[in-house]
């Protein structure tokens, strides 16, 4: 089930501040508070999914698309060309934070 007082929930409502890259109406990108590489940005779709797999079986084509628009439009806005994108599925994964996000990832 779905926490809506998750990290990453609470960002999208303003309730928490992020350093952001982009934002539209499908997804935000900020950088990460706890970067692994000298570029690391997470991107969220706004909508209730808790992994990649949730995202891809329930949120519309609409915001799915727009969502992956804006990945592309954050590796624009870091101005890198070579990264990596990493989306975590579940704790053991290394997933600590259950709203779907992806993580890019450049040095």
């Amino acid at each position: 089930m779905y926490d809506k007082n998750n990290v990453f929930a609470k960002i999208i409502r303003g309730e928490i501040p992020a350093d952001k890259i982009y934002e539209d109406d499908y997804a935000l990108a900020f950088y990460n508070i706890a970067p692994e590489s000298k570029i690391h940005a997470l991107v969220i779709p706004k909508g209730e999914f808790i992994n990649i797999y949730d995202f891809t079986e329930n949120a519309s084509t609409e915001l799915q698309t727009g969502f992956w628009n804006a990945v592309n439009q954050t590796v624009y806005k870091l101005g890198v060309t070579e990264f990596r994108t990493v989306a975590n599925t579940g704790k053991s994964s290394g997933q600590t934070v259950f709203h779907f996000h992806v993580h890019i990832m450049a040095n």
